[in-house]
């Protein structure tokens, strides 16, 4: 990343700013079937065998209630106790002594047609995990400094999966309307300046994976809507040294992204500022690239990249 080789050439003819479209103990009789996950996709369990080398340390019940907990949190709906049955490979009184422990505390709840899902103490755990992430507290200072100097709201932001979650968030001081973004909260990748910071420093064969698994959602007239428009836009991120939000998340408003690295030199989060379209103008948007490189330059040093 180069602060000083910044160009903003929009380059088409219409009213666009941009030229984008706009982070084992033994079984018990009569137990269902229990055993170590495997990769697949529907979390499927395999047989333990008893052999005296099995994990002392290894809790099925735990394990079982963490694999519900990562199959509902991978689907878009509420599921059933038959549908976590199937994709599980256990049987019905197994998972419904699962679910009645998670559902007691508050963990999942149960949603219409004795139908489950992720409840929102999940949502409260999650955000005193994001609170106590060693990086948000480390880049938090830089976040500062550049929210104070651009006079607009200032996020960090990770990839997870396909969506990228807000870690921290500056306001500024003087500004009566803010975002209404969250920490803890998430966006798409393919539609926040972040997500396209961060694709944009894969190898393409990477990003197009990351991209795959994205349910493509219409926001706005101007959100991307498939693996191959941003594909597109991402080249164009490499070569400007930036990423922009041009309105495709909401209609009015505007963000520009960069990448930071880690010790490794790994890209590990992103750095956005966000605000009006009306305040991130054309004339000011050079400017405001330029100081968010800068204190994502300023991070990546300080991590030891």
């Amino acid at each position: 990343m180069r602060a000083n080789s910044i160009e903003f050439k929009p380059e088409q003819k219409s009213a666009r700013v941009f030229d984008d479209p706009v982070l084992e103990g033994k079984r018990r009789p009569g137990a269902g079937r229990v055993g170590r996950r495997n990769s697949t996709q529907h979390h499927r369990f395999e047989p333990l065998e008893a052999s005296p080398s099995a994990n002392p340390y290894k809790l099925e019940g735990l394990d079982r209630v963490v694999a519900i907990l990562d199959l509902l949190s991978a689907s878009d709906n509420s599921l059933s106790l038959a549908e976590i049955c199937q994709q599980m490979n256990v049987c019905k009184s197994t998972a419904h002594r699962a679910l009645m422990a998670l559902e007691r505390t508050g963990l999942i709840e149960r949603a219409l047609s004795h139908r489950y899902r992720l409840g929102l103490k999940l949502y409260d755990m999650g955000h005193r995990a994001v609170e106590q992430i060693d990086l948000r507290a480390h880049a938090h200072p830089y976040l500062r400094k550049l929210a104070l100097r651009v006079g607009e709201t200032v996020h960090l932001g990770v990839l997870h999966r396909s969506r990228i979650v807000y870690i921290d968030k500056i306001e500024p001081v003087s500004r009566l309307v803010c975002i209404s973004s969250r920490t803890g909260t998430s966006n798409p990748v393919y539609c926040t300046s972040l997500g396209k910071a961060i694709l944009a420093t894969m190898p393409p064969q990477e990003a197009e994976k990351v991209l795959a698994n994205a349910r493509f959602t219409k926001f706005t007239a101007n959100t991307l809507t498939s693996v191959e428009d941003c594909m597109v836009t991402l080249e164009r991120i490499r070569r400007r040294g930036f990423a922009v939000d041009d309105e495709e998340m909401e209609i009015g408003t505007r963000c520009i992204g960069a990448p930071i690295q880690g010790s490794d030199g790994q890209v590990i989060a992103a750095v956005s500022v966000s605000g009006s379209t009306t305040r991130i103008t054309t004339q000011r948007a050079p400017m405001i690239a330029n100081h968010v490189i800068r204190c994502c330059q300023a991070i990546s040093l300080s991590l030891g990249a």
